[in-house]
């Protein structure tokens, strides 16, 4: 049994030496992965697609800190993504601040939101407080969309950055969103070892026996959320100035529910599992929008398109995948992808018993 000896033991980042030894490798391979995906394009990856997908792991660790770990709900985490990128744009375009003041600072306007947003979570619960939340996404859009400021309906262009003197592209943004979501990721991953992260748990498991315990209903709740639309007001940032091009019609409720599906499917309560599922989500969406392309599959799904439905119906393949894969994962694996590593684990530690 691991029996923990002092306080030091529950804090430590690295358990073991295997742990530290695994994670050191593990790390050096995302630092070559680039270089190896530009020249063998492996399982059809670019480096912008990587950077999309370490994008949406931030986001899903933020969602997750608030529905797995403080058992709230959100539909309308989009808002806060577009927050995050407009203003992240702004900051930069208007006034001129390097990338690395404004995103904190778009991401503390974010966290201001969902403090505001947090403040009906304590009156409302289960799908009253998701149609909350779902109209907050839809104001925010909406409010972006009319104003001129953010560019209107028109949107706005992510202005250049430049390393030393050259534009940044791709790959070097890669490692600028890979640093800032390792740092995410171990951020989020010590907030459970705090009092504060405790005292989401606490909520999670039982709002009235935290209340009981002591635990500030009013201040946690609201504090739940403004960290998870922080981490989303800097996925939003980065986000912008990958794509380059921003416009308020991207930000849509599918965003929302997609991002809601990639926490769902890595597993509830689990940074490790949030990453798996915002990989495998974001990976599946944009390789099914070319479906066409997809060996044997492919070929097969457009000619039953072409012969029972319309071909504008074969984009819609991504979202009947996530609805199939939703549905399989809630009713074998309601831990998700989490949950199959768990079962994992526990077959080689009890093997061959």
């Amino acid at each position: 049994m691991d029996i923990k000896r002092s306080y030091y033991d529950d804090i430590e980042l690295f358990k073991s030496r295997t742990i530290l030894v695994c994670s050191l490798l593990f790390f050096a391979f995302l630092i070559f992965l680039p270089l190896i995906v530009a020249k063998t394009h492996i399982l059809g990856l670019s480096v912008y697609l990587l950077n999309l997908i370490i994008i949406h792991c931030i986001v899903a660790i933020g969602l997750n800190i608030l529905v797995g770990f403080t058992g709230q709900i959100s539909m309308g985490h989009a808002g806060f993504f577009a927050i995050g990128a407009f203003t992240t744009v702004m900051f930069v375009a208007n006034l001129g601040f390097p990338l690395f003041i404004a995103l904190p600072l778009a991401a503390f306007i974010s966290a201001g939101f969902g403090f505001l947003l947090g403040l009906p979570s304590l009156r409302l619960e289960g799908p009253y407080l998701a149609i909350a939340t779902m109209g907050f996404g839809m104001a925010a859009t909406t409010v972006i969309k009319h104003t001129e400021f953010f560019g209107g309906r028109m949107g706005i262009q992510a202005p250049k950055l430049y390393f030393f003197g050259t534009p940044m592209k791709d790959l070097h943004f890669y490692y600028i969103i890979l640093g800032i979501g390792i740092l995410l990721t171990i951020g989020a991953l010590k907030l459970f070892k705090t009092k504060v992260g405790r005292a989401f748990i606490a909520i999670r498991d039982s709002d009235v026996a935290a209340e009981t315990m002591g635990v500030n209903l009013t201040y946690y709740k609201t504090l739940s959320f403004a960290v998870s639309a922080f981490y989303t007001g800097i996925a939003g940032g980065l986000y912008a100035f990958i794509l380059g091009f921003i416009n308020p019609e991207g930000f849509h409720l599918i965003m929302s529910i997609t991002f809601l599906v990639m926490v769902v499917i890595g597993g509830l309560g689990s940074i490790m599992g949030s990453i798996a599922g915002a990989t495998l989500m974001t990976y599946l969406d944009v390789k099914l929008q070319a479906i066409q392309d997809i060996p044997v599959m492919g070929a097969i799904l457009v000619d039953f398109s072409e012969k029972y439905m319309t071909m504008g119906g074969i984009s819609n393949v991504a979202i009947i995948a996530y609805g199939l894969i939703m549905i399989l994962i809630v009713i074998f694996e309601p831990l998700g992808i989490f949950g199959i590593w768990l079962r994992i684990k526990k077959y080689w530690k009890t093997y061959p018993f």
